[in-house]
Order: structure tokens, then C-alpha cells, then sequence
């Protein structure tokens, strides 16, 4: 509990420094890029945030759930936790937003799940959030690819639902770091 504190505590910081330096962050810029902060973060968040990073680019496919074939948002997110904190979870945007513990956007910290509106007002996509304001998500048939993304940017904005956090079994608090693909 201590070190998730810290955690949000340097991030802010961070944040916080960028944000009066003037800089805009970019997918460079994520959480991860930064040793100090990555290096506070539990070893199972960062591995889980690694691996994600590791399919951008990735071809999004609408109901694709592996990277041979494609994925679709919940499908990428379903493979990122299956494969790195070995959790199944379900293959639906609006399903993933139950599970876990809701979250306020101040709270948001690398790992946690991103949810937004983007169909008739129905949660229907879903990202793993970076750090520095950045989440990854397997976008649309419209991008095409896994993508890295801002929560600045208006289209986000507007369609921003929630935030979860799905909590790392103790047993996989240091996970060690597993080969991305």
C-alpha cells in the first residue's frame, strides 16, 4: 500500500513538471521511459505495461484476440493480462467495466483500464493506461493498429466513461520480466 502511494505521488510529480515545462507527452514519453518511475512501479505493473507497448503496431481486428491474427480492444486487453499476470478475463468492453475497482481519474496509475463511450452511449471500448496521461488500445478498423493514444485528446475526452483497477494476485507482486510476442 505504501509503495502504491508513492507511486501516485512521483507520478503527480512528474506530471506536474512536464506540464510546466510546456512539453506535451508522446509515446516516448510514457511512464515506462522514465527509469526513476518505472523503477517504483510493482514489477508485475511493469511488466504488464512493457508486454502491452510490445504490439504497437499490432493490426486491429474486430474480434481478434492474439497478435498472429489481430485484436480488437478487449481482446488485446484480455491477451496483455492472460499472458503476463495469467488472468482471464472476459472478451467485452462493457464486461471488463464491471469488473475490479472503480476508480476516479485522479487515482488512474499504470496498469489500471481505461473505459469510454463510443457506441450509442454504451461503454464499448476499453485501453490499458500507460502513465503521463498515455493508454494503449487496439483503436479501430478505422486506425487499423494498436495504438498508443492521449486521454487529452478531445475524441477521448468526450467519450471518457471510467477507470478500473484490477488488482495483481500477491503471488505475481515481482513477477520477473517475460519476452514481449
Amino acid at each position: 500500500m505504501t509503495m502504491r502511494i508513492l507511486t501516485i505521488a512521483f507520478a503527480l510529480l512528474l506530471s506536474c513538471s512536464a506540464q510546466a515545462a510546456g512539453q506535451t507527452a508522446t509515446s516516448a514519453d510514457i511512464v515506462t521511459s522514465n527509469p526513476m518511475l518505472a523503477n517504483t512501479l510493482p514489477g508485475a505493473i511493469q511488466n504488464l505495461v512493457n508486454y502491452a507497448v510490445s504490439f504497437e503496431g499490432a493490426s486491429y481486428v474486430r474480434g481478434g484476440a492474439n497478435p498472429d491474427k489481430g485484436f480488437d480492444c478487449s481482446g488485446f486487453v484480455r491477451y496483455v493480462f492472460d499472458r503476463t499476470e495469467g488472468i482471464a478475463l472476459p472478451h467485452s468492453a462493457k464486461a471488463l467495466s464491471q469488473i475490479g475497482s472503480r476508480i476516479k481519474m485522479t487515482e488512474i496509475l499504470p496498469g489500471d483500464l481505461v473505459f469510454f463511450r463510443t457506441l450509442r452511449n454504451r461503454i464499448s471500448h476499453v485501453g490499458i493506461y500507460l502513465g503521463n496521461g498515455q493508454f494503449i488500445h487496439a483503436s479501430s478498423t478505422q486506425s487499423g493498429s494498436v495504438m498508443i493514444s492521449s486521454l487529452k485528446e478531445s475524441y477521448w475526452v468526450k467519450h471518457f466513461s471510467l477507470a478500473r483497477r484490477l488488482e495483481v494476485p500477491e503471488a505475481r507482486q515481482d513477477a520477473p520480466v517475460i519476452s514481449a510476442k
